[in-house]
C-alpha cells in the first residue's frame, strides 16, 4: 500500500505521525499525573509504568511490525535507538528546569532503582548475542527473561515506594511528589482511565504507519536499517517522551518526567521480546550486526552516567545544568557524529 505512495507524500505523512505523537504524548501528561494523585501510586512510578508504556507503545508497534517482516536490525535498533533518545531527552527538560539541577530536585529511589533495573536489561542482549544461538519455539530465553525482570522490576518499585530503605536526603531544592488538589474539577477517575487508553490506541495505530513508511524508505533508497531504526523511527516515536517530560517539568512533576524516561526506556527493552517473538528466522539477537550492537552501547552508557548523577545529586553544573544532563548530551551528539565522520559502526 506504502510502496505505491510518492517519496514527498510518505514523508508528509511521516510528518503528520509525528504530530500526532507529539499531541497524544502532551495530552498523556497531565492525564497520567492526575491519575498519580487519584490512585495514591506516585508520580515516579506512575511515570515509570503507566506513562512509560502508554507513551512507548507507537514504537513497541514499530518493532513488531519490522520483525514480522523479517527485518531484524530495525526491530531491534527502532528499540534500543529509543532508549538513547529518550535520555539525552531528559537532559534537555534540564535545561528547561533553571533553577536547579533536574536530577536533584526529582531525587526519589524508585527512578534510582529503575535506572539500575534498565542497566541489567540492556546488558541481557550483549550476553544473548555472545552466547550459543539457542532458542524455544523460536524465542531466545532471554527474551522470556527481559519479561519476568520487568514485571519483578516493576512490584519491586512499588515495595520501594511504600517501603523505602533508604530515602534521598532533602534539601530546599528537592521537589516532593505531593498530590496537587482538583477542586472537583476534571473527569472523573474511570473517564479518565478510558481516555488514556484511548490515546494508547491512537499511538498503536501511528506506530504501525511509521513501520510500514520506514520499511519502504528504506527499501526505495537502500538505507542502512539500523540507522534508519535508531536516529529515524526511534526518535519520532520517541517524541512523545520528549513533550511528556518538558509538559511533566512545566506542571512541576518532576518525579514524573524522571519516572517516565527511565520507566519507558526499561519497558522499551521488552521491544526486543516483541521482536524476538515477531521475528520467525530463529533468534533476533543473531540477525542483527555491529550497527545494532553500537547503539545498545551507547544506551547503556547513558544510562549509567544518568544513575550515577541521580545517586549524586549535583545542585547546579557549570553552564546552569548538572554535569550528567551535559555528559549525556555530550556522549548521544558523539554517537551520531562519530559514524558520520571515521565510518564503520552506526553509520
Amino acid at each position: 500500500m506504502f510502496s505505491d505512495l510518492s517519496t514527498a507524500m510518505l514523508l508528509g505523512i511521516f510528518a503528520a505521525c509525528a504530530v500526532g505523537i507529539l499531541l497524544g504524548g502532551l495530552r498523556m501528561t497531565g492525564q497520567a499525573d492526575q491519575i498519580a494523585d487519584r490512585t495514591g501510586l506516585g508520580e515516579a512510578l506512575v511515570g515509570g509504568v503507566l506513562l512509560g508504556a502508554a507513551t512507548s507503545l507507537s514504537g513497541s508497534i514499530v518493532s513488531l511490525t519490522a520483525a514480522l517482516d523479517g527485518r531484524a536490525s530495525l526491530a531491534f535498533s527502532n528499540g534500543i535507538g529509543g532508549i538513547a533518545a529518550q535520555t539525552a531527552f531528559l537532559a534537555l527538560a534540564d535545561i528547561l528546569h533553571r533553577k536547579v539541577n533536574l536530577e536533584h530536585a526529582a531525587a526519589d529511589l524508585s527512578n534510582v532503582f529503575q535506572g539500575a533495573l534498565l542497566m541489567l536489561m540492556l546488558a541481557l542482549p550483549l550476553f544473548a548475542l555472545t552466547g550459543p544461538d539457542v532458542s524455544v519455539l523460536g524465542v531466545h530465553p532471554v527474551s522470556i527473561l527481559l519479561v519476568a525482570i520487568y514485571v519483578g522490576g516493576v512490584i519491586a518499585t512499588r515495595r520501594i515506594r511504600e517501603e523505602p530503605m533508604w530515602r534521598p536526603v532533602k534539601t530546599r531544592d528537592t521537589r516532593p511528589d505531593e498530590p496537587e488538589p482538583e477542586n472537583g474539577k476534571g473527569p472523573s477517575t474511570p473517564l479518565l482511565f478510558a481516555s488514556f487508553i484511548a490515546l494508547m490506541l491512537m499511538m498503536g495505530t501511528i506506530g504501525w504507519v511509521i513501520a510500514q513508511i520506514a520499511e519502504t524508505l528504506t527499501d526505495r533508497f537502500d538505507l542502512s536499517a539500523s540507522v534508519v531504526g535508531a536516529l529515524m523511527t526511534a526518535v519520532v516515536t520517541s517524541l512523545p517522551e520528549l513533550v511528556t517530560t518538558l509538559a511533566a517539568v512545566r506542571r512541576g512533576a518532576l518525579q514524573l518526567a524522571v519516572g517516565g524516561i527511565i520507566g519507558g526506556n526499561t519497558f522499551d527493552t521488552l521491544f526486543l521480546t516483541i521482536s524476538d517473538v515477531g521475528y520467525r528466522e530463529g533468534s533476533l539477537y543473531h540477525a542483527i550486526g555491529p550497527d545494532d550492537l553500537y547503539w545498545l552501547a551507547v544506551g547503556l552508557i547513558m544510562t549509567a552516567v544518568l544513575t550515577l548523577g541521580q545517586l549524586y545529586r549535583q545542585r547546579e553544573g557549570p553552564a546552569g545544568i548538572g554535569l550528567e544532563s551535559a555528559a549525556m548530551l555530550g556522549v548521544y551528539a558523539v554517537a551520531i557524529a562519530l559514524p558520520l565522520l571515521v565510518g564503520g559502526s552506526g553509520a
